[in-house]
């Protein structure tokens, strides 16, 4: 079941994994985001089911880091966005995160000089007080436990994440979302300056979390979209042009215009300009 989506047109949704298998989903209509006039992400339909492993793509400027940014309450838009049926727009930082959608920036935001196991249990503790937060903890949280695994950090845990590598610290953001409960992560260039070795990782980590949560990621590497998608939306100029599976997309002559200049091109080309 896929769609070629028109700018206001409704989005039906995109098979891929186990879509549809669950019960949550992260349903966006209309979403308009305006800065003084200019119309950064303009009438934006998606709609994301548990099990979805999506990927957003587009040339640089095609408002893919506004949409996470939108949906997350960095910044104001218009439209709807709702969790499961909970509207999000209008609310704040903090009250989004709580509901369950979580979100990592290119940069990874980690407590350098804390251990890998005090950055999972500061996250864990996001709703608690400030004096139990300075309290050492009995023991180590199953949730902690659990991240520290399916992120493969558990023999660091008693690491500074300060020296871990820059894909370590990418899988420990993560795993702070995912001790927070968070169950729509929202990734932004999850991959970037990346090695070979760290990216495949990093895919294998989103195929683990991703069967029972929503997994968003903006990503200019189209081997490692190909690799791990799927499911793919194309945004162009704040529009989405395009949603499909991958080779769906490829094969998209709106697609390969954007990406190259030309609806001529072989399905094997969609690369980011340079």
């Amino acid at each position: 079941m896929t769609e070629t989506q028109t700018p206001g047109s409704m989005t039906t949704p995109v098979a891929g994994g186990n879509v549809g298998m669950g019960t949550q989903y992260l349903e966006v209509r209309g979403l308009t985001v305006d800065f003084d006039g200019f119309k950064a992400v303009s009438d934006v339909d998606l709609t994301l089911f548990q099990g979805d492993l999506r990927f957003l793509i587009g040339p640089n400027g095609a408002g893919k880091t506004t949409v996470i940014d939108a949906i997350t309450g960095l910044v104001s838009g218009t439209g709807s966005v709702s969790k499961s049926g909970v509207e999000l727009l209008g609310k704040k930082v903090h009250q989004i995160a709580r509901l369950g959608v979580g979100r990592t920036f290119q940069t990874a935001s980690v407590f350098e000089q804390m251990t890998v196991l005090q950055n999972l249990d500061i996250a864990a503790g996001a709703g608690r007080s400030a004096w139990t937060l300075l309290r050492r903890r009995s023991g180590v949280l199953p949730a902690i436990e659990e991240a520290l695994e399916i992120t493969g950090l558990a023999d660091l845990a008693d690491r500074p994440a300060g020296v871990l590598a820059h894909g370590q610290k990418q899988w420990l953001e993560i795993g702070m979302l995912l001790v927070q409960n968070a169950d729509v992560l929202l990734l932004d260039e999850p991959v970037a300056g990346m090695s070979h070795d760290e990216r495949e990782e990093t895919g294998n980590l989103l195929r683990r979390i991703g069967s029972e949560r929503t997994v968003v990621v903006v990503e200019h590497d189209m081997d490692f979209m190909r690799a791990f998608a799927t499911s793919v939306t194309v945004l162009a100029r704040g529009q989405v042009i395009a949603e499909g599976t991958v080779a769906e997309v490829q094969a998209n002559p709106k697609v390969q215009e954007v990406y190259l200049g030309t609806a001529a091109a072989g399905t094997d080309a969609l690369v980011e300009e340079p």
